[in-house]
């Protein structure tokens, strides 16, 4: 009787596996069919730390075309992984509606994107960026859009772990890396791109040094900067060999072929005529440097730019709901996003 009853509980467990595997082969159930709650809680989505994460501090509500390709690009990019987008927006608002706004509607449509509301007072909680949340005077300062954004990606991903991108990052191949910084030049940090594992002390002291060292008034002092003066207290690196990541302790930091292929003082080139000898091959994702784009230039159907090339290939329902040819109803203009 008692060997009967193991195999009928063995027979029992085996079903249940085969359902669970099922289920999670179904298209976008390994997100869709999570309970509503879950959802909802962002410690229960990237607590385990393979999230990939995108930030509005803005009030806007509708994503521009370049930050739905950013969004969409990731998703795409890495399926079976949840991407979340926090925003400013969001927070003590309703829901936007599909109608009014299309972009939000075509990324709400896609299994393993979510959206959260970005309450910085609760993010910043039991982290050394409170004491500077609480007595910082945002309407005073200039830069608040970007230097709120340095730090909620720091305490994003101190809490959660998991891939920080720009809003304007177009993601081309999976990143194989956990723990790493993206280098911007030789020697020089970007903080557009980076991941890590929850509570990583790397960037509890990048926080610490937010602090100690506030300066909004100079330009990336809170984002690129600060990266980059952490990275030289804690490695000594050289310089890059070809092409080839440099590693320090349990970190990297990725060559700037991996992210930025095009150089800022280059980024109009990503609105040139297609070189179809421009190779990517040595690259996760692309920078758009989309902040050097003060002229708004525009990604157009059918003009054979890179940028149109590169939504059409890495988020094509963006390019076909969203983009415009030149004749088009809207501009198809990619817009600010958070740098």
């Amino acid at each position: 009787m008692l060997k009967e009853l193991q195999f009928f509980l063995l027979v029992v467990l085996l079903l249940v596996c085969v359902f669970f595997y099922q289920l999670n082969l179904k298209s976008g159930c390994v997100f869709s069919c999570l309970p509503q709650q879950s959802q909802q809680d962002p410690e229960a989505l990237l607590g385990q730390g393979h999230g990939i994460v995108f930030i509005e501090t803005s009030e806007r509500m509708e994503p521009t075309p370049l930050v739905s390709c950013a969004v969409e690009s990731a998703a795409k990019i890495y399926p079976g992984q949840p991407v979340a987008f926090f925003m400013k927006g969001l927070y003590n608002a309703t829901r936007p509606s599909n109608s009014t706004y299309p972009g939000f509607s075509l990324l709400s449509a896609i299994d393993n994107v979510f959206f959260f509301p970005l309450d910085m007072e609760r993010l910043f909680e039991d982290t050394p960026l409170l004491s500077w949340y609480t007595h910082v005077n945002a309407s005073a300062e200039r830069n608040w859009l970007h230097v709120s954004s340095d730090a909620s990606r720091l305490a994003i991903i101190w809490r959660y772990g998991g891939i920080y991108m720009d809003t304007d990052v177009i993601s081309i191949r999976p990143i194989p890396e956990e723990n790493f910084l993206a280098a911007q030049s030789s020697r020089y940090s970007s903080n557009g791109v980076f991941g890590f594992l929850p509570h990583h002390p790397f960037l509890w002291e990048c926080m610490e040094n937010f602090v100690e060292h506030y300066n909004s008034e100079i330009w990336g002092n809170q984002g690129p900067s600060l990266m980059t003066r952490m990275l030289r207290l804690w490695c000594k690196l050289g310089d890059f060999q070809e092409v080839s990541d440099l590693r320090c302790l349990n970190l990297s930091f990725l060559h700037p072929q991996r992210f930025y292929p095009i150089s800022y003082q280059q980024w109009k080139r990503y609105y040139e005529v297609w070189d179809r000898d421009l190779s990517f091959n040595n690259s996760y994702a692309l920078h758009l440097w989309n902040y050097m784009n003060k002229e708004g230039r525009a990604v157009v159907r059918g003009s054979n730019t890179l940028v149109e090339n590169l939504c059409r290939k890495h988020c094509p329902r963006t390019y076909r709901d969203l983009i415009q040819g030149p004749e088009g109803s809207g501009t198809g203009t990619l817009g600010p996003g958070n740098k």
